[in-house]
């Protein structure tokens, strides 16, 4: 059942007063920047915008929601791809841009304690300063905010590394759909005294409960990181370059885009094309090039490939220049494919199984809908895929979202075939809800339902997202 949400002039002056009056927002303008995400999907429709400051100021506004039963949607960097941060509804969106510092660091235990509107570029640069690294990376790190993509288990290029978000997070602060504050791990490294409840929170999207306050993890930087790119002649000789790379070095990066995402790069980003020859593969690896060995036994590795057939050409970065511009040809490919507003399937198996994988979907794509370009691209190395169909500039866009949401239903079919991931990092939210089931038992999702439950038990924790709220 659908539930619109309303806000008398009376609760409203209630969030004022806790956030101030100035951090109340109703206006137009607000209600739109604030109430979506990437998606173009949903029209964004909340009630109003509340940006709150502290920790108490957050489980003021959650104790009012629950007395009212006024549904809240978290707001971070609004760069969410699953629809979890749309407000379209009149829900009640809470936004932590304003909860954006760093409140403490320590050098021996290498974390770092952040509020949860801190931007992922701001704690890379942090730690960075402090001689250290954090390693989560991906094209949205200059706006993305640190409890997003906690709330979303966040992945990214360097995933093959040093895993998701989730392998990052010491400790966090939350309060609950009942307005609980839980301090879970509190930054410990060894910590088996009960259930790890941290857990549940990270990829939650904020059903669950708000996501506060962070204690993240940091690593060594590495060193002197050089770029590989490959062309390769088929998805068969991804695997094995990869599998001759893995066995001889360790790996930061390991990513893979098709012809068409090359070409289109190149055309609208004003890029050189890296070698003049031209494959329908291509994949960039990264490694740290710390001794000066190193780059030989990489350039040996790449000669045994070439002699085997499966690399057709390549070229290695010989600086920070040449190692920008090369990670600019894989970079740019969403900000260069969105001008045809693609519809996006991100999806995963196991590493072994993704050339099989990606073959049997392209062939379903291409017989269902011939008339769409199909542009593949995607963290190969980690087992997950980017299936981005390209909107025909003849065709209007629900009629294209219609006939993508029913071809999305053979290739879940074919993940589900392969046990794989529907959602491979960008959450569930909106987009994929109806879905779940290809990559979730019932079993799996009734649990879901009732965890929400004792965490929300009232239902107002950015509700309607992940799965339907149980009857």
């Amino acid at each position: 059942m659908t539930v619109t949400y309303q806000i008398s002039a009376t609760l409203l002056k209630e969030l004022s007063t806790i956030v101030g009056v100035d951090y109340l927002k109703t206006d137009q303008a607000s209600l739109q920047h604030y109430g979506r995400d990437w998606t173009t999907a949903y029209t964004p429709a909340p009630c109003a915008i509340v940006l709150p400051e502290t920790l108490e100021q957050v489980q003021a506004i959650v104790f009012l929601a629950n007395r009212e039963h006024i549904a809240l949607v978290p707001s971070g960097g609004r760069t969410g791809l699953s629809g979890a941060a749309v407000a379209n509804n009149g829900e009640l969106v809470v936004a932590f841009d304003r909860m954006n510092k760093i409140s403490a660091f320590s050098p021996i235990d290498r974390t770092v304690r952040c509020q949860a509107g801190v931007i992922t570029q701001q704690l890379q640069a942090f730690a960075e300063q402090q001689g250290l690294y954090y390693p989560v990376d991906f094209a949205s790190s200059g706006s993305s905010q640190i409890g997003g993509n906690i709330s979303t288990n966040a992945g990214g290029i360097k995933v093959i590394q040093y895993g998701m978000t989730r392998e990052w997070v010491a400790g966090l602060t939350v309060v609950t759909g009942s307005g609980e504050i839980l301090q879970l791990n509190r930054g410990l490294m060894k910590n088996n005294a009960g259930y790890d409840i941290r857990q549940l929170f990270i990829g939650a999207e904020g059903t669950l409960g708000f996501i506060v306050e962070a204690t993240m993890s940091l690593t060594q930087p590495p060193q002197d990181l050089t770029v590989m790119v490959l062309a390769l002649p088929d998805t068969a000789a991804i695997m094995q370059t990869l599998q001759i790379f893995r066995q001889a070095m360790d790996l930061s990066a390991f990513e893979f885009f098709c012809d068409k995402a090359l070409n289109k790069v190149l055309e609208h980003q004003g890029l050189q094309r890296p070698f003049n020859t031209q494959s329908p593969f291509y994949v960039l690896l990264e490694f740290e090039n710390r001794h000066k060995k190193t780059q030989a036994e990489a350039m040996a590795l790449f000669e045994h490939c070439c002699e085997q057939g499966w690399v057709l050409d390549g070229v290695i970065s010989q600086n920070l220049a040449q190692h920008k511009n090369l990670w600019q040809l894989r970079e740019l490919i969403s900000e260069t494919i969105s001008r045809w507003r693609p519809y996006k399937n991100d999806i995963s198996t196991v590493v072994s199984k993704v050339p099989d994988l990606l073959g049997d979907i392209d062939k379903v794509v291409k017989a269902e809908y011939a008339d769409v370009e199909i542009v593949w691209f995607g963290h190969i190395g980690d087992g997950n895929i980017h299936l981005n169909m390209l909107k025909p500039d003849a065709v209007d866009q629900a009629s294209f979202i219609k006939q993508c949401e029913s071809v999305s239903q053979l290739v879940f079919e074919i993940v589900q075939s392969y046990e794989g991931s529907i959602s491979a990092e960008h959450g569930v939210g909106l987009l994929k809800k109806a879905d779940l089931h290809y990559s979730c038992s019932e079993a799996e999702i009734i649990l879901m339902q009732q965890i929400k439950q004792v965490f929300d038990p009232r239902g107002i924790m950015n509700p309607g997202k992940i799965f339907s709220e149980p009857l």
